[in-house]
């Protein structure tokens, strides 16, 4: 049972902490916040928000740090419930949550990269903020997730692959929603479109999922 072999002291610091960057967040945004909640099935958050985004946004921040704690939880619940049950080391950890946190800045700066080298910085800055939304999204969904699994039921194989199908769904919607907004553009250039797609894409989710596997090595 994976509440055996997990440090609830250290866990709950860390739940603490998103649960934290999650607060301030709605604190010192309200309105912003009240609308990212209802992002799913609702496109009023990405057509007001798109337009005033600042390539370093005080509610992302907040937001991407919740996510990295919550993704880094819940990649360890992910190995110890399917691959390999063991105790928990702090130092193990943080080098999940520094590796991950650098694999999606990493990302997000290569993305900003080829939009300044193909002169689409305004197409490209559009991409990323709805890509980026829908991500913090999954953070925020996480978080309660995390605490489920931890403290009231045993994560079973079952559990867990209703988790990750819940988090492919709603990546799944963020990128029919990108693909709806960009939809002409994105036809013109499929070639590169698909290019992307698979270096900067499906790439990074196979290098977390090595990082994930290597976690106890």
């Amino acid at each position: 049972m994976l509440r055996e072999v997990i440090s609830n002291d250290w866990f709950t610091i860390f739940l603490i902490l998103g649960l934290t960057f999650i607060t301030l967040c709605k604190y010192l945004f309200a309105v912003r916040f009240k609308d990212f909640i209802a992002v799913i099935g609702n496109s009023k958050y990405l057509k007001i928000y798109t337009r005033d985004q600042k390539f370093i946004d005080g509610f992302d921040a907040l937001l991407f740090l919740n996510l990295i704690i919550s993704v880094s939880i819940f990649s360890y619940i992910v190995y110890a419930s399917l691959v390999s049950p063991s105790e928990f080391n702090l130092t193990h950890f943080f080098k999940l949550i520094f590796g991950i946190g650098v694999l999606f800045l990493i990302k997000v700066l290569l993305e900003r990269l080829l939009g300044s080298v193909f002169e689409i910085d305004s197409i490209m800055d559009s991409y990323l903020f709805q890509k980026t939304t829908f991500k913090n999204y999954i953070g925020f969904i996480l978080l309660p997730i995390n605490c489920i699994l931890i403290y009231t039921i045993t994560p079973t194989k079952p559990i867990i692959y209703s988790c990750i199908g819940l988090i492919i769904l709603i990546n799944l919607i963020g990128f029919i929603s990108t693909f709806k907004n960009n939809q002409k553009l994105l036809i013109r250039n499929l070639f590169y479109f698909i290019l992307y797609l698979c270096a900067l894409e499906i790439g990074p989710y196979l290098i977390l999922y090595k990082l994930i596997k290597d976690f106890n090595a």
